[in-house]
């Protein structure tokens, strides 16, 4: 139990070896955490006895008070604290920092049942945040055990889409049934908190672009066996049909399937390159030549399948792979829809694969618009806070009304997506979501220079006060130039 001190008490432990310090009425004994302090012991024996409070704000964010809680020891006798910890779930309070319904906003497309979801998942992924930066920073393989946590609350299908979360038991209890669009934009949007787009790309990335082949286009009994693996997070899929002379010109693959002599298999020879999750993919959604055109077929790792990592900016924990078949034998009940007709799998996910990214980034660029006023609210420079720099309120204002003007677009997009079968959306969608998506990462770079200026050194910091905005200056340039066409 925390004890009760007075100022004049913590004043009195003020050297290297009994040193004191008071955060926010909070009372931290530093005395065995000064030889580890990152920056060394200089800034603590500065406010040794003394409150920190404004030179730790000034330095850090808000959550390495609860890394290091356990270094506390007292409060201020009759003092109340003036800096609020959010608890796992909660919505934020910095202005903007959520989207118009979660600021009090009447809103035509939520409703309580959509915050009741919303706060179920941040729970769960506020839960696992401190576990997927370690994943992110390390660069290792997404573990088993994490994935499987996903897929066991159902969030593994809910990033697919509605047409996943049949008998799936979803957070907050929301029922299948019920799960539309605008629920998967949250789901997205969540998962986006995280600020971890290798790790998102290497758990959910490859999977939301490749199972969608699967619960389209497979047979009866190839669904049976694979999506329950998949979906529960035991199995791994990567959508595998750029090449290394065939990005965006998916019609120029060189891949080749042949037909076994026995009339069971094909047999698949390529490379296909920049296949995100493929390090880790236990299957593949493959697009091959089949001689009369274009096919697509589910291969499964197996004998004469390799990866190879590919190093990007995004992270090594993305997976992202060159892949080599080599006299790959795949069974003939592994195509994927109808032979020499694969370019229609191909096409038939890219408008949900661009409302994906469109969901990640309006909430990537809303973490550094919160950051850039937590940090303008703390830093004081010139004898005055950021934010009482006029060219800091207008850089922000700037930032908002973008974040605000992009995020109305992609509810709009959504809503339609909810009222349009898949016919339809293909038709009338397939312009506005591309437009949409050149927009946002216009929206992107402006926010992310802007909060460049805001936070100066610390936004080419990966670790700290600037880390979102170092992930967003080093990683939007995806969300440009993926799936643009």
């Amino acid at each position: 139990m925390l004890k009760i001190y007075s100022r004049s008490e913590v004043a009195k432990h003020s050297s290297e070896n009994d040193l004191w310090i008071i955060i926010d009425t909070h009372v931290y004994d530093m005395s065995r955490f000064i030889d580890m302090h990152p920056g060394g012991s200089f800034p603590i024996l500065e406010v040794a006895g003394k409150d920190a409070t404004d030179v730790f704000y000034g330095l850090h964010k808000q959550d390495v008070l609860l890394k290091y809680d356990r270094y506390k020891i007292g409060t201020i006798v009759n003092e109340t604290p003036q800096v609020t910890f959010n608890e796992a779930g909660d919505l934020s309070k910095v202005p903007y920092a959520e989207s118009s319904f979660w600021m009090g906003f009447k809103s035509p497309y939520f409703n309580e049942r959509h915050t009741q979801f919303r706060i179920a998942v941040r729970k769960i992924l506020d839960s696992m945040k401190t576990e997927a930066r370690e994943l992110e920073d390390s660069g290792e393989r997404p573990p088993d055990a994490f994935v499987q946590k996903l897929g066991a609350v159902g969030l593994l299908a809910a990033n697919i889409g509605p047409d996943a979360v049949k008998g799936i038991a979803l957070p907050g209890g929301i029922k299948p049934e019920e799960y539309d669009y605008f629920y998967e934009m949250i789901v997205h949007e969540e998962f986006a908190r995280w600020s971890c787009p290798g790790l998102n790309s290497g758990v959910l990335g490859g999977m939301t672009i490749s199972v969608p082949t699967i619960i389209n286009f497979a047979k009866p009994e190839l669904k049976a066996k694979t999506l329950p693996l998949i979906l529960s997070g035991k199995k791994r899929m990567a959508l595998a049909i750029s090449e290394p002379g065939a990005g965006s010109d998916v019609a120029s693959i060189k891949t080749t399937a042949k037909i076994s002599s026995d009339g069971s298999h094909y047999i698949v020879n390529g490379v296909k390159k920049w296949i995100t999750t493929g390090c880790f993919a236990d299957y593949f959604s493959t697009a091959v030549k089949t001689g009369g055109g274009i096919s697509m077929l589910l291969i499964e790792r197996t004998e004469g399948v390799e990866t190879r990592h590919i190093k990007t900016s995004s992270g090594s924990s993305a997976g992202t792979a060159y892949v080599t078949f080599e006299n790959v034998r795949v069974p003939i009940g592994n195509l994927l829809g109808v032979e020499n007709h694969g370019f229609k799998v191909v096409l038939s996910n890219f408008n949900h694969e661009r409302y994906i990214m469109l969901c990640g980034a309006s909430m990537a660029a809303r973490l550094v618009v919160e950051d850039c006023f937590k940090w303008a609210n703390q830093r004081q420079v010139f004898g005055k806070r950021l934010i009482d720099q006029p060219v800091i309120r207008n850089k922000l204002a700037g930032m908002i009304a973008q974040v605000e003007s992009m995020h109305n677009w992609l509810e709009n997009l959504t809503y339609q997506m909810n009222h349009m079968d898949y016919k339809e959306q293909s038709i009338k969608l397939a312009g506005p979501l591309a437009l949409c998506k050149y927009q946002i990462t216009r929206m992107l770079h402006n926010v992310s220079d802007d909060a460049c200026q805001i936070f100066g050194g610390r936004a080419i910091t990966k670790t700290g006060m600037g880390r979102n905005v170092e992930t967003l200056q080093r990683t939007y340039k995806f969300t440009v130039r993926v799936l643009t066409f």
